[in-house]
């Protein structure tokens, strides 16, 4: 800011709070924890809106401060520990490292177009990616869906390479196996 007078926040609150939230919306696939994020986005700006030098827009350090925020929840999703109790791998393969036969990829057809642009699909992939584990939840989304490199996956969230890509590999197991009961076999 070049004088000494604040950002008005009410404004910011007006002008970006639908795009914050569509935004938030898109990146975590549930309309509660964005709406949460963008009040916690709002509030951080609050906390340090004299500190705002206008060096960049009111839109850009909103969202700079929500990516952060959506960073942190996959971050803290990764760190609690999943039930390993009955193995993802082993609902696919044998002892001897073999598809069961009921469960080796099908051809997949799709000949009314693009999948990706049916609401419908959409849905059911949403809710297939939702019912992965959070750590999983959160490599799937930040490699795909935020289109990050597998370094930066690993430091945000605080795993090895290997971890991650045994994680990658469990969770398109569990999406094809959600995705082909709930859609293409229905």
């Amino acid at each position: 800011m070049t004088d000494n007078k604040l950002p008005d926040l009410a404004q910011w609150v007006e002008n970006y709070t639908s795009d914050l939230y569509t935004w938030a919306r898109h990146k975590l696939s549930d309309e509660e924890l964005a709406k949460d994020l963008v009040q916690d986005t709002f509030m951080a700006a609050a906390e340090k809106i004299s500190s705002f030098k206008g060096e960049s827009s009111p839109k850009t350090y909103l969202f700079s401060i929500l990516n952060h925020k959506i960073i942190d929840h996959y971050r803290k999703k990764v760190h609690k520990p999943v039930n390993m109790e009955s193995p993802v791998l082993s609902r696919f393969f044998n002892e001897d490292g073999e598809w069961y036969n009921n469960k080796r990829p099908r051809e997949w057809h799709e000949d009314d177009g693009n999948l990706l642009d049916d609401d419908e699909f959409q849905q059911v992939f949403n809710d297939c990616l939702d019912g992965l584990p959070a750590n999983w939840n959160a490599c799937v989304t930040s490699k795909y869906l935020m289109d990050k490199k597998t370094e930066e996956i690993c430091q945000e969230l605080g795993i090895s390479t290997t971890n991650y890509w045994q994680m990658m590999h469990r969770a398109k197991l569990q999406l094809r196996e959600c995705i082909d009961e709930n859609w293409f076999k229905k």
